[in-house]
């Protein structure tokens, strides 16, 4: 089962069984926290944003939904853990509801979703307005705090339960929510913007099971908040000033008796995942999808307006040509505040290098993506037993510079399973600026070739190719993790991987592009 399971007795602490925390599903708060609009024209409801964000379907995430079904069928003695823990960041109210009652969280029995069900609409609204704003700021930022180990505020009276936000809300207005809410009372509270608040999800520890069921280590399988604390962004940027872009102008946060407010953030979410959000639109009637087509395609062209700009540059330097070899150095930026790609291990970025005559006939390529998803040259996409090195200088058509980690078992063997998983083979994701390898923690370090690399170093890495446009791509999805669900009968890995096959071809972007003619 996945690690941690202290948030689970410190979110009852203390509570009355007659007076429990609630949750209300967004559908309340939209009534309110819709139809905002700046001075300028522009739609910044809070709602409608939310919707169509990764948080908002984390229930509905099919490659969410297969993964979770591949590792109980890879460990059936625990199933009931294996759920309960998964739906902590991705159904958080209904494991909440399951905790209070002394059940475990459950995922497949509320799919499909049924929206007459409570308990079934509880779950599908994934990551809600109610969980995010009722956590308090207790134990945020420490250990206990990770794993989903957030603290939600019990009711302090009947009808006062907080609900955080980061602005003032006049006494005479508080009313406003109490009522239409229930209960809720608008309580202003500066952790709300706090790095930390994020890190409860997004600082995941799992623990390993052997073949013979048995808990034989653990694995760090995201640490996006450890690797900013490690970087020079806490001085710069918070998570939510980065992913939670701020409106320039003044607007109410509300459509009943708002006032204008300054340093309002949008709900968007924005992040790494654009092909989540396009499956979700494509195959809305199959998934139960609340938002809107179009507000779909929105958030997807604005993942990746800010991936193409917001990630990575490439630069091509020295390009020469001696001895009958082009020599070029790509020098290749982390714009992050984080590792790129960060996160769940399923993301990598690569270079793509070309060279082509005066004909436009490419004599050179390094890192060409098939229609399939899977990359020219890569030995993990070809083999699920091999993975391509780190590389310092690229000679042949069949090296390629791929930023990513690899995943082994407890005898050293590359996987794609998480629960299977007790290290790294590899970790030569770009690190942020600031980030010193030497001084980083094991749970954060760089694995491999590059942990020895000079020119891999903060911010940024220097890959030398002698044998010119050049890229760096990037997928949420790659090749193998996707194809490592095929072999699995259950209808949730066969349905994802029947949609990844249908949308290979735009499972990646690029984020960067560099050019030199000679």
């Amino acid at each position: 089962m996945l690690a941690s399971v202290l948030w689970s007795a410190q979110w009852l602490k203390g509570s009355d069984p007659n007076l429990k925390p609630q949750f209300h599903t967004s559908d309340r708060c939209f009534a309110c926290h819709n139809e905002l609009t700046t001075p300028n024209g522009q739609d910044v409801s809070i709602g409608l944003a939310w919707r169509s964000s990764i948080m908002a379907n984390s229930a509905r995430d099919p490659y969410w939904q297969a993964s979770v079904r591949r590792e109980t069928v890879d460990h059936p003695q625990a199933v009931a853990d294996i759920e309960d823990e998964c739906s902590v960041c991705h159904m958080p109210v209904s494991r909440y509801q399951a905790k209070v009652k002394g059940q475990k969280g459950a995922i497949f029995a509320h799919l499909p979703f049924d929206p007459d069900n409570k308990e079934s609409a509880a779950a599908e609204d994934g990551v809600t307005c109610s969980v995010c704003h009722q956590i308090s700021k207790e134990k945020l930022g420490t250990k206990e705090s990770f794993n989903g180990g957030f603290v939600v505020e019990t009711p302090r009276a009947k009808n006062e339960r907080p609900e955080y936000g980061p602005f003032a809300i006049p006494p005479d207005r508080q009313h406003i929510m109490n009522t239409s809410t229930g209960g809720f009372q608008p309580v202003q509270a500066a952790h709300i913007r706090d790095s930390a608040l994020c890190g409860t999800c997004h600082q995941l520890y799992t623990t390993a099971h052997g073949k013979d069921g048995k808990a034989n280590g653990s694995l760090p399988e995201q640490m996006p908040y450890l690797e900013w604390l490690h970087s020079d962004y806490p001085s710069k940027y918070s998570c939510q000033g980065c992913h939670m872009p701020e409106v320039a102008e003044q607007v109410q946060i509300s459509s009943v008796l708002g006032l204008p407010r300054n340093g309002v953030h949008q709900h968007v979410f924005v992040g790494g995942n654009f092909l989540l959000q396009q499956m979700l639109n494509r195959y809305r009637d199959e998934l139960s999808v609340a938002a809107l087509p179009q507000e779909l395609t929105t958030a997807s062209e604005g993942t990746l307006r800010f991936l193409q700009s917001q990630s990575a540059q490439v630069e091509l330097r020295d390009v020469v040509v001696s001895g009958g070899r082009l020599q070029a150095q790509v020098m290749v930026r982390n714009l992050t505040g984080h590792k790129l790609p960060t996160a769940y291990p399923s993301r990598r970025a690569w270079l793509h290098f070309s060279i082509q005559d005066r004909d436009g006939h490419t004599v050179f390529e390094s890192g060409a993506l098939k229609p399939d998803g899977s990359i020219v040259g890569n030995d993990n996409d070809a083999d699920p037993s091999l993975f391509e090195p780190h590389y310092r200088q690229i000679t042949e058509p069949g090296q390629v510079q791929i930023y990513e980690s690899i995943l082994k078992d407890e005898e050293g063997h590359v996987t794609t399973g998480l629960l299977a998983a007790t290290g790294y083979l590899k970790d030569n994701r770009l690190i942020p600026t600031g980030f010193d390898k030497s001084s980083a923690e094991k749970d954060i370090a760089v694995v491999g070739d590059a942990a020895d690399d000079p020119k891999f170093s903060a911010g940024e890495d220097a890959v030398s190719y002698s044998v010119p446009v050049s890229e760096i791509l990037y997928q949420p999805i790659g090749f193998r993790w996707a194809h490592n669900l095929e072999p699995y009968s259950a209808m949730e890995p066969q349905r994802f991987v029947r949609y990844y096959d249908s949308m290979s071809s735009a499972a990646s972007t690029v984020l960067a592009r560099s050019e030199a003619t000679r």
